[in-house]
């Protein structure tokens, strides 16, 4: 649905909830999209969304839950009852269930699992086990199995009974004795085959799989890669233990891409949405690098400190340093964003450094001639400067570019390299650096042209 329709339908439930027209309520519930469901709820009062939930029908109301916000989801687990909280455990994927429990106080998480079946406290350790940002905590273990020596009308009876509770029955994973992951095969091909057919006979044995400690960033790439809606984790002895979907991916992607953008701005990355972070957490996140920044910067000022002398003599070419260090820093800014993208999208390694060092430097000198050509121009035509103070100021001008984009372009690849993410080595630092150098630069070549 569109803005005007949700904004629409908000105001009649909030109507519908202010004169317990409960009944109604249900009703219309029951005739949304469990997601429209969820975004609605998220614009509604605390206890509003309690009262909201509870008025769902029971067959929706997990699936409704798997959509809301992590700090919706805490409020309306912890303000249920135990056994209520444990019922909506029980019909949540069990992926979901252990992102739910994982944020969540241990003492809260011992009393919900104390409500749950035994088999959804069992998924749930299985997948609380894992280190966090691993496929093997992003995975579902509900998914349909086969055995190779079934037959075609036994695998679809299994499907059946077990397609219910799965995240998706579109591929079956074909497994032999000792569950190692032999072979999958689709429904549809299922469905077209011979009855008596024996699985191990028609399925697809080269099996592209996922690791359980694989990285989920890498996890993501391989879904990119191989285009598939679902991929098979399994274990350091091949055993199948899990499966990927798709959806997950999205919200992995997501997830990496507000993380490399919160470290690029300087910022230490949060899993909380901007409004329901307060105001003294998200002061947290920035004050460090901040302070990082500021202290680093303090060599700008040494510098300048340094060359006080020199800039009495010439005053004028104080009036151009914003200029030039904000011209060096834009260019080493696009540089590190295009190289810190190329890794992470793989199209880049270390072993083409040099290559990409080669690459900037022609762009930087093309960039930097443009910049100082038009510079030169303008100062002496609307800035009435002599043609030494332009020279120094333009020839300063092409050297910061050329410094800002071998540092954007390498500092990145160094910290990939050394273990760091990319991200963090993003326009804030490179422009203190860039700074630094662009003025030691300027000073050097007006006291090499203007004799100071």
């Amino acid at each position: 649905m569109d803005e005007k329709e949700e904004l629409d339908l908000l105001t009649e439930i909030k109507d519908l909830l202010e004169s317990k027209q409960y009944t109604r309520l249900r009703q219309k519930a029951a005739e949304l999209n469990e997601a429209d469901v969820a975004a609605i709820m998220e614009e509604l009062e605390d206890t509003e969304q309690f009262k909201m939930f509870r008025i769902l029908p029971k067959s929706m109301a997990a699936d409704v839950f798997s959509h809301l916000e992590v700090d919706t989801q805490h409020y309306i687990i912890t303000s249920l009852s135990e056994r209520d909280a444990g019922n909506i455990i029980d019909n949540l994927m069990a992926d979901d269930a252990a992102d739910l429990l994982e944020e969540m106080p241990a003492n809260v998480v011992k009393k919900l699992l104390a409500n749950t079946s035994p088999e959804t406290r069992r998924d749930v350790n299985h997948l609380l086990q894992y280190p966090e940002d691993s496929a093997g905590s992003i995975m579902t273990v509900e998914y349909v199995d086969l055995k190779e020596n079934l037959t075609v009308t036994q695998a679809i009876e299994r499907i059946r009974k077990l397609g219910v509770d799965s995240e998706t029955i579109n591929i079956c994973y074909v497994l032999d004795a000792r569950r190692t992951l032999i072979g999958t095969v689709a429904l549809r091909y299922l469905l077209l085959s011979d009855p008596d057919a024996v699985i191990g006979d028609i399925m697809h044995e080269n099996v592209i799989s996922l690791n359980t400690m694989m990285d989920q960033e890498e996890v993501a790439r391989q879904f990119q890669k191989y285009d598939f809606i679902a991929m098979p984790v399994v274990d350091n002895e091949n055993r199948l233990v899990g499966i990927i979907t798709v959806d997950d991916v999205v919200d992995i992607m997501e997830a990496e891409a507000t993380e490399d953008m919160e470290k690029m701005a300087a910022i230490v990355p949060t899993d909380k949405p901007y409004m329901k972070t307060g105001v003294f957490e998200t002061w947290k996140k920035r004050i460090p690098w901040l302070l990082l920044l500021m202290v680093s910067a303090t060599f700008t000022s040494k510098i300048l400190t340094s060359f006080e002398d020199a800039l009495q003599v010439c005053v004028v070419l104080t009036a151009y340093i914003p200029m030039i260090m904000d011209t060096g820093g834009n260019a080493g800014g696009q540089a590190s964003v295009t190289i810190i993208r190329g890794l992470s999208l793989n199209e880049i390694e270390f072993s083409d450094i040099w290559k990409c060092v080669w690459k900037e430097i022609r762009v930087a000198f093309v960039c930097g001639i443009t910049l100082a050509s038009a510079n030169f121009v303008k100062m002496l035509l609307l800035d009435r400067k002599t043609v030494m103070v332009s020279l120094v100021v333009c020839l300063t001008l092409l050297c910061a570019v050329l410094m800002a984009k071998l540092v954007g372009c390498t500092l990145p690849m160094i910290a990939k390299k050394m273990g760091f993410d990319p991200a963090v080595m993003a326009s804030p630092f490179i422009t203190t650096i860039v700074d630094a150098l662009s003025l030691l630069v300027y000073f050097g070549i007006a006291t090499a042209v203007l004799g100071l």
